[in-house]
Formats: C-alpha cells, structure tokens, sequence
C-alpha cells in the first residue's frame, strides 16, 4: 500500500520539485521553476488505490494499527482523521451553509448592535463572554473561545457604554491571568494555550482605567435598582420590577467582571500585600454569584444554528477563528454552559480564598502540607498558578517574597529534630566551619524541597513521573546530608564528648524522600495504572516498606528533639524553649504520626485481604504470556533505586515475607482474612483518636470500618462458594478503596 502511494504521489512531487529538470541543465541558463512550468504543462500519474486501500484496512482487526519502519505507534496515535469534524478543523468551516461574518463585516451587514443594547441582551453577552473564558482556562485555544466574541476584536468601535467598559475589562482580565499563569509555569500543553495570534488585549489601556470603566456603570446601575426597588405603600408594574431585576442581574455581573479583575492584580502584588484586599473582594464574588446563578434566565438565550453550535447569540461567531490552530494535537471546543460557567466560577472562588489563608502558615512542612491537600481536589490551573506564585514569587528566592528559603529550612529543621548544630546552647553553635557547612547543605536542599512545591501545582496526571524523577535529587542529597552528619559528629567529639551527636539532617532529608515515595505510589491508584492483581504487592511494600520507615523516621526526630532539648536544658537552666518545643512535640505525635499509623493498619490489611481473596481463587489473575510478576513488579518500583535509604526491597524478599508456608501450619484465606480485620479495624480506632476530623479523615474511618464488616463476613463463609471478583471502590477516597462483595 505505501509504495502504491509513493506511485501516486512520487511524479507529481517530481515535477514540482524546485531542482532544474534534465532538459532544463542542457541550455545555457536552466530555466527557473515558475518558466519551467510555464514552458511545460505539467502532466500526473494519478492511481486511484481507494478500493485497495479499504481492502487492506479491512484485514486489520479491532484495535490494530499499521505498522511501517516509517509509521509506528507515536505517528499512529499522532495523525489526523481527516474529514472529522472534531479533528479536522477544515470540515466545520467548509460545511456551514450560512457566511461567516469578522467583526468588520457583522457591522457592515448589521448583525450586530453597536448601541441601544437591552439589559437582556448585555446580560446574555457578558454570561457567554464568561462561558468562553472558563473554556479557556480548561486548555483550550483563546481564538477558539475568548475572541469568538466579536466584540472584543476591536472594543474601540463598540458605542454602548456598558458593553465597551465590560470588553476592555475582560481583555486585560485575559491578558493578566496569562501572565500569571506563564509567570507560574505549572501547565503542560493539555492544560493551557497562550496563543494569542496577534489579536490586541487592550493593553493601552491602564488597569485603573479599566476597572474605573465598570464602576463607573455600576454606580448608574445602582441608580436604576435604586429607583425600582420595593417602596412600601407604592406598588410597583411588571415592567418596573422586570427592569429592577435586569439592573440588579446585570450590575452584579460587571461588579463580578470588575472585582475578579481586580482580585489577580492583587495577587500580583510583591510580598503578599494584596492578599487581604483579595480575600475581600473574593467574598463579594461569593455573594454575587448566588445573584447571576438565579438570573441566567434573564440573558438572551443562543440559538441552534445549522452547524449544531448552540453558542451563537448576537456578537458571537464559533466559526471565525476556525483555521487559526493552536500548535498542539487538534481538540474539539465545546464551550461550557452558563450553568456550569457559574459552578466553575463559584468553586474557583473557593479555592482562592483558601489561597489567601496560607501566609498564616509558618512551618515549611505546615505549608509543603496546604499544597498536597490542595492539589487533592484537582484544582483550576488558575488557582495552581496563584497559589505557587504566592508561596513562591517568579525570580525570587524567598517564601512569599520575604523569607529567604535558607532561612524557612533552617527554622524546619530545627523544629523537626532540633540537630544541635542549630541550637544557641550548643558548644559548636559558634562553630565557623560547621556554620558553612549547614548553609551549604542548606542550599542544596533548597531545589528539591521547592520542587515538592512546584510538582504539586502541575495537574494530577503529571505528578507521577515528576515524583519519580525527584527521587534522584533526593538521593543526592541523602550522600551530603550523611556527610554532614559525619562531620558535625566529628567536630562535637572535638569539643565536647557528653554531647551526643545524631544523624539529623539525615532524619529530616529521610522524612521527605519517604513522602515523595509514598505519593508515587499513592498516585498510579488515582490514576488507575494498577491492576487489580497487583494490589497485594502494592500495598504490601506501602506498609512493610514506606509507612514502616515513616513510622521510625517521625518516632527518631520526636527521640533527637527531646533529647537535644534536654542536654540544652542541663547546660542552661531556661525553661521558654522547652516549652516551644514541648508543642511541636505533641503537634506531630498527636496528628502526623497517628494518621500514619492508621494508613500504616489500612495497607497491612488490604494486602493481607488480598491474598486472602488469591488463595480463595476470588481474583482474576492474568495468564502471562510475554513476562512475570517479577517484571511487574520491579516495574512498578524502579524509581526507588535512586535512594539508598530505604533500600529496594526486591521481589525475593516479597516472596519470603508473603510466603504462607512458612507458617506452621500454613495460613489459609480465613487467617488472612481475620488478619486484613484486626488491620483494619486498629486503622479505624487510630482514625477515631483524631480531633477536628477533616473530611478525608472521616471517609478513611468510614472505609476501615466498612472493610472490617467485609472481612467479617468472608470469614463466616459468606458466598464462600461464588468465584466472582469482589469490587474495589474507590469513590470514597481515590487511593485507599471500599472493598464490596458481589
């Protein structure tokens, strides 16, 4: 089939080559390319290979692909249907019975009003306009949402008052969180398009004139709901109050449009500053979406055009931009509804306020904490954005722009595990060699801890592979943090042998390589990577492996703490710092340690359970045909090599450990199963220990206890003799499932 199409294609492109022809190089002059076509009429071989090329389409089977040295899977998966509406952006423009009108040309066949605008049709603009920016944020190309409304090609040219000052508005609304979100580089190409293709965004125009626009429209807007709101003893006609329910849906969407402007430039303020004028104004937005939830009948509806684009009111054209593509795989824009534009807007809101509270925050490890929960909830990239320039300013080395990240490390290791390095009342605190040490250590630790922070803003299918990449950074700095260890040791037995010296730095740089392992693994269960048949080994090494060293790390930095405060305490009888220690203390037993005990229980006993339901032949194993369990296995964990500490634990030794029979007499599933229920039942009494119980703590209680009634029932033989598969839920929590029997 190719080479028939190397047949087809292979005279044309040689007659349209731009080398001289053989005829050409025998004159004097070979003729240009543009004579030489003149001179000859060029003639084509076409081949039609249509019935050939179905023919051979027809032996594929379902799911097979064309295979070539020159066509693999990358161009398979990358290439264009062509004549798809969806992904051949020709089709839609060429099929469409009606012209397509630009700006200049709407206003010249007078499709559009430049002036005279009702309340109805200004609210159904601004309500689509908004739809068109969601669209946006959610990855896709601005030319295919924000400019197919006409209005905001040239706002120069627009009469109306209200509709002017609102299309500036959005335009150096748009133009602000692109920059913002540039500035914060947490996308991938999936997540957002920047592309502007020359269309102006207003920026001659200053920010202050901007929002001075719309508060300028509100405040004649408020005269008019002024006027027709409810007077006791005066009645008042439909047409009054139907014009007071159009000023009062319409001055709360420009007072939207204005606030949430001015809320990003607040958040671009250096140091935080805006922030309180942020949380003010987002409060307000709060309130005043509930008003344009309740109004959105009120807008001039779109209509169903003869392409099935139900997005067509008065100023919007989805067709206009159709050919300007953005440099990435092709996508079908469907702009969001109006109803969920407001949802969107109203959850947005949300996390932006949460945003504002994280500069109460003073611990490193409070705050590395608020981005993990926040990215949880798979946030907007909008409030990712925010939210690592906030904490982490563009060019700046400095915890919201005033703490020097050296500095916030110093401050977190000393609250962690209190090396006595770090401590005034420590014979080396003085030390200059050993305070260039730490700083340089320090330094290095500063990139991979920000990176935490910065994967954590990137969308949750992303994360993974960062994870396993940041593990090697972690890794080197595990050598320089035992090295440091070394040598501090070295430098107090110079000193002052009574005081004892422990690994430190190692503990803490330990303590976060665990976490990064541990959301490595915890991701590929959001992402759905795993098999089902996989999960006993998972879990297995989540529980023997990384929460078990968790457990020891967070129980070795409580030991370090209160023994460095002691041998301080014995130096210098003061009594402020033992106090300041003693909260950290109980901060980190009574909250940390106690949930991961509990995920500790809850992993221990979904792996028990599920070789317990393997040797019950109540789950599907797969027949393997091209590897093993063992190749799946080092699979699943080749990122943690990079560490020496923990070491790998390799598949030999998960067979050792998970061999039932070892155990005289050998195990059976009701063992394993009473087992994976004392597991689960110790995870719901540690969950229940928890005070101000969060939402995902009270879920996880909800699901260990759910799974201990399940282990109750297999080990009274509950459908004993059914193989069918149990189903593993995970709608209550996207990594730890609700096991449910058929």
């Amino acid at each position: 089939m190719r080479m028939q199409l190397n047949e087809a294609f292979g005279s044309a492109a040689s007659k349209d080559s731009c080398s001289p022809s053989a005829e050409d190089q025998d004159l004097p002059f070979p003729m240009s390319h543009c004579e030489s076509r003149v001179a000859d009429e060029v003639t084509y071989s076409w081949k039609d290979i249509t019935q050939e090329f179905v023919d051979a389409c027809l032996q594929l089977k379902l799911g097979e692909l064309f295979h070539d040295a020159d066509f693999g899977l990358l161009e398979g998966m990358s290439a264009i249907e062509m004549m798809d509406p969806k992904m051949d952006a020709g089709m839609v423009c060429n099929q469409t019975k009606r012209k397509v009108l630009n700006f200049q040309q709407a206003i010249q066949a007078n499709a559009i009003k430049l002036d005279g605008l009702t309340p109805q049709e200004m609210i159904g603009i601004i309500d689509d306009t908004l739809a068109c920016v969601v669209t946006w944020l959610e990855g896709h190309s601005m030319v295919q949402t924000v400019f197919i409304n006409l209005y905001l090609h040239d706002p120069n040219l627009i009469v109306d008052r209200t509709l002017r000052s609102f299309s500036v508005c959005v335009l150096r609304l748009v133009d602000l969180i692109r920059d913002r979100i540039n500035r914060a580089s947490v996308f991938e190409e999936e997540d957002f398009q920047s592309l502007t293709y020359s269309f102006r965004m207003a920026g001659d125009v200053a920010d202050s004139q901007a929002s001075g626009g719309l508060k300028e429209v509100e405040e004649e807007l408020m005269k008019v709901i002024k006027s027709t709101r409810v007077r006791s003893g005066v009645d008042r006609n439909s047409d009054t109050e139907l014009k007071h329910e159009n000023a009062v849906a319409l001055h709360a969407r420009l007072k939207f449009t204005r606030l949430f402007f001015l809320t990003v430039l607040a958040f671009s303020q250096e140091k935080c500053q805006g922030l309180e004028n942020a949380e003010k104004f987002l409060k307000q937005m709060k309130e005043l979406i509930g008003v344009m939830k309740t109004s959105i009948e009120l807008g001039i509806q779109p209509v169903d055009n003869d392409d099935g684009d139900c997005n067509c009111i008065m100023g919007f054209e989805p067709l206009v931009n159709q050919r300007l593509l953005p440099p990435t795989f092709p996508r079908y824009t469907k702009i969001r509804s109006r109803v969920d534009t407001m949802e969107y807007l109203d959850s947005m809101m949300t996390r932006l306020i949460q945003i504002c509270s994280i500069t109460q925050l003073s611990n490193f490890h409070d705050i590395l904490d608020f981005f993990i929960d926040f990215s949880q909830a798979s946030p907007c990239l909008l409030s990712r954005s925010l939210l690592q320039l906030t904490a982490l300013p563009v060019h700046s080395n400095k915890l919201f722009g005033t703490q020097k990240m050296v500095d916030v490390l110093r401050d977190t290791v000393r609250s962690f595990c209190a090396p006595p390095v770090l401590m005034p009342k420590c014979p080396i605190y003085n030390n200059a060699s050993a305070k260039e040490c730490v700083d340089s250590f320090l330094s290095l630790a500063v990139r991979p801890l920000v990176s935490v922070m910065q994967i954590s803003g990137h969308n949750r299918a992303r994360q993974r592979d960062k994870w396993g990449h940041l593990l090697e950074e972690f890794g080197t700095l595990q050598d320089e943090a035992e090295k440091l260890d070394a040598y501090l040791h070295n430098c107090m037995m110079k000193v002052d042998s009574n005081w004892h010296y422990r690994v430190c730095f190692g503990t803490w740089v330990l303590y976060h390589t665990l976490k990064v392992m541990i959301q490595y693994l915890l991701a590929g269960f959001e992402l759905e990577l795993y098999s089902v048949h996989e999960y006993h080994y998972l879990f297995w090494y989540l529980c023997e492996g990384l929460y078990n060293w968790l457990i020891s790390t967070i129980n070795r930095a409580e030991t370090f703490l209160v023994e460095h405060e002691t041998m301080a305490a014995d130096v210098h009888k003061g009594r402020g710092g033992k106090k300041n220690k003693k909260k950290k203390k109980t901060r980190m037993s009574s909250v940390e340690l106690t949930l991961t005990q509990a995920l500790h229980s809850l992993c221990s006993g979904y792996y028990k359970a599920a070789i317990g339901l393997k040797l019950d032949g109540k789950l599907l194993l797969p027949k393997y045909d091209f590897d093993c369990e063992e190749v799946r296995y080092n699979h699943r964990f080749a990122p943690f090599g990079s560490v020496a500490t923990p070491p790998p634990m390799h598949y030999v030794q998960f067979k050792e450990m998970t061999d039932i029979a070892r155990y005289i007499p050998p195990l059976d599933a009701n063992d394993l199963y009473n087992g994976a229920s004392k597991c689960f039942q110790q995870a719901r009494l540690h969950l229940e220990t928890l005070q101000n119980q969060s939402t995902e703590v009270q879920n996880l209680a909800k699901i260990a206890k759910t799974n201990l009634i399940v282990m109750k029932l297999l080990i009274g033989g509950h459908k004993k003799d059914t193989k069918m598969p149990p189903e593993f839920d995970f709608s209550q929590h996207c990594t730890f499932p609700m096991i449910r029997l058929p």
